[in-house]
């Protein structure tokens, strides 16, 4: 019988990674919350999807479609509106539109590794002019709906855009994106957890992000050189 291991290509370190990564998420969890199971779903389908993204696996798109809507769900609870409408209305049909360009783009056939590309300055500088429009237009969507904190929930809205463009350009730096967009989520969890400790689950959510999307940028690093090595080697052979 074939073997369907989806996790057969991992290294030691990622399944470690992997693992150490669920055991805080529930750990954090049993001690703190013990009651929100929604933010704990969403928290352990994250991680997972993290690290399928750090191995360049469409699989990890696909989750991070769960996730969204999760997602969406949890900050809908605490009024952060611009993580809901950002999630739902942006992340989750980038995640989507990204999940069919990785496929369309596999790295030699392999479905289960995309082919890693490269953006230029010209590209870069209508990312950020768009990002920066995004970030106006929704900083009066936020205040219209009273969102808590608004500015770090603004610049939510332009690092996960940025994010959710460089996944779907399949550029290794969508990982750097999404890390500060972390960070920031880092803080706007803190906020909510000094008010209410059972999001403490869902700031450790994101603590446990940063690690698995800094992991994920040099990875593509490594997989880049590596793809870059192979296509210069079958040139000289042809």
């Amino acid at each position: 019988m074939k073997n369907h291991n989806i996790f057969k290509d991992f290294t030691r370190t990622e399944l470690l990674l992997l693992v150490l990564s669920l055991l805080t998420i529930i750990a954090v969890f049993c001690i703190f919350d013990r009651t929100n199971y929604l933010a704990l779903a969403a928290s352990l389908t994250g991680v997972i999807s993290l690290i399928f993204n750090a191995k360049g696996n469409p699989l990890g798109q696909l989750l991070m479609l769960i996730f969204c809507v999760l997602y969406g769900i949890i900050s809908l609870s605490y009024a952060y509106y611009g993580e809901m409408i950002t999630y739902l209305g942006m992340t989750a049909p980038m995640a989507f539109i990204s999940l069919i360009t990785w496929l369309k783009h596999p790295y030699n056939g392999k479905k289960s590794e995309v082919q890693i590309n490269s953006i230029h300055k010209k590209e870069i500088f209508v990312m950020l002019l768009l990002a920066a429009i995004v970030t106006v237009v929704f900083y009066f969507i936020l205040k219209a709906f009273n969102t808590n904190n608004i500015i770090p929930s603004t610049i939510s809205v332009t690092t996960s855009f940025v994010a959710a463009y460089l996944t779907y350009r399949r550029s290794p730096y969508f990982a750097i994106a999404y890390a500060l967009n972390d960070i920031v989520l880092i803080i706007l969890w803190t906020l909510a957890s000094i008010e209410n400790l059972s999001y403490l689950s869902v700031l450790c959510c994101f603590s446990v992000f940063l690690i698995n999307d800094l992991y994920a940028f040099f990875n593509w690093l490594r997989i880049q050189k590596r793809q870059t090595a192979d296509t210069t080697a079958k040139k000289l052979i042809d």
